[in-house]
Formats: C-alpha cells, sequence, structure tokens
C-alpha cells in the first residue's frame, strides 16, 4: 500500500509516487500509476532485496518480467494476474531448472552441479558443497544457508556481514558438522 502523503492528491488518474516507500509492506515501487494503480513497465523492490523488473497492471505483475534474488539468481516469467503463466528459474552459477529432464543431484547422480561442469575432484579431497572452493566460516560461527549464525550473539549475518535476523532455532551447518 502506498502512504496516502506519497502520492498527489489530484485526479486519481493523475496521481503519481513521490517518494519511494510503501508503509505497510516496507516495498518501493518505481514506475507509473493508471487510476492510483501501479501499472506498465516497473521495478518493484520487496523488503527481502528481491526485485522485480517487467509489466505491471491493476497493482500485479503482469506480463514479462523477472524477478532477481539476492543470492544471484533468477526467475523469467511471463505473469497473469500475479500467477506465473510460464517461467523459467536459473541458479546464481547460471544452471537452469528443467522441470522435465531435471537430473542434477538427483537420487541417480549425487554430483554438485560444478562437479558435473568441471568433473570430479581427486581420491581424498571432498567437495561438500555446490560452491568450490567452500565459503570460509568464521571462527565459532555456522552457516545457515542464508548467512552466519554467531552463538555467542544469537544474531544470524548475511555473507556480506550485514544483520539479517535475530536467531530462532534453524539447523546451522559449522565446518563439516551439522548442529542443531
Amino acid at each position: 500500500m502506498v502512504r496516502q502523503d506519497a502520492l498527489s492528491l489530484r485526479c486519481p488518474k493523475d496521481w503519481t509516487l513521490e517518494t519511494g516507500a510503501m508503509e505497510y509492506t516496507g516495498s518501493q515501487y518505481i514506475g507509473e500509476f493508471v487510476d492510483g494503480r501501479m501499472e506498465g513497465d516497473a521495478e518493484y523492490i520487496l523488503p527481502t532485496e528481491t526485485k522485480y523488473i517487467g509489466e505491471m497492471k491493476d497493482g500485479m505483475f503482469h506480463g514479462q518480467g523477472t524477478l532477481y534474488f539476492p543470492n544471484g539468481s533468477r526467475f523469467d516469467a511471463v505473469w497473469e494476474k500475479g500467477l506465473v503463466v510460464k517461467g523459467t528459474y536459473t541458479f546464481s552459477d547460471g544452471l537452469q531448472y528443467d522441470t522435465e529432464n531435471w537430473h542434477y543431484c538427483d537420487s541417480y547422480d549425487r554430483r554438485f552441479y560444478t562437479e558435473i561442469c568441471y568433473g570430479l575432484k581427486p581420491a581424498g579431497i571432498s567437495q561438500l558443497t555446490n560452491m568450490d572452493p567452500p565459503r570460509k566460516i568464521p571462527p565459532g560461527c555456522y552457516d545457515c544457508g542464508d548467512g552466519f549464525y554467531n552463538p555467542n550473539t544469537r544474531i544470524v549475518k548475511d555473507y556480506n556481514y550485514r544483520f539479517l535476523r535475530n536467531a530462532g532455532s534453524h539447523l546451522c551447518r559449522r565446518g563439516n558438522d551439522t548442529q542443531m
């Protein structure tokens, strides 16, 4: 929802967003309004830093548009009234998800995508994640999949060491072992 003071209070057909924040969602919208609704080519940024760039209609994703995720992955899709009609998910390493012929890390082939592309490591050198070399975990911290958990401060920081959240009871990885 757009703050009422962010809109010019003329005729709704002429409403324009004057400042960036959306009070209730914490999102940002950069684009046009038609009859007071988000419409046309636009950029919509969620509080999670996920960004949509594409077409909007009646306040919803509609037409061609792409969701860009903070981890570098993306979802290119055709949208209709906010719902996906057809889309393609591409991981940050370039691997595209294929719903019909998906053979990546399944029960028949447990290799990571980087191992498929570049081959297996020599005997005795394990690859524990798709990231090679693996991410360095700060001493005394755990890798929670979206950041590092410090049990002393009970804070999770993202991989750029920015505050992400206060900790709850999540499964995290510490070095080579798993902890609760």
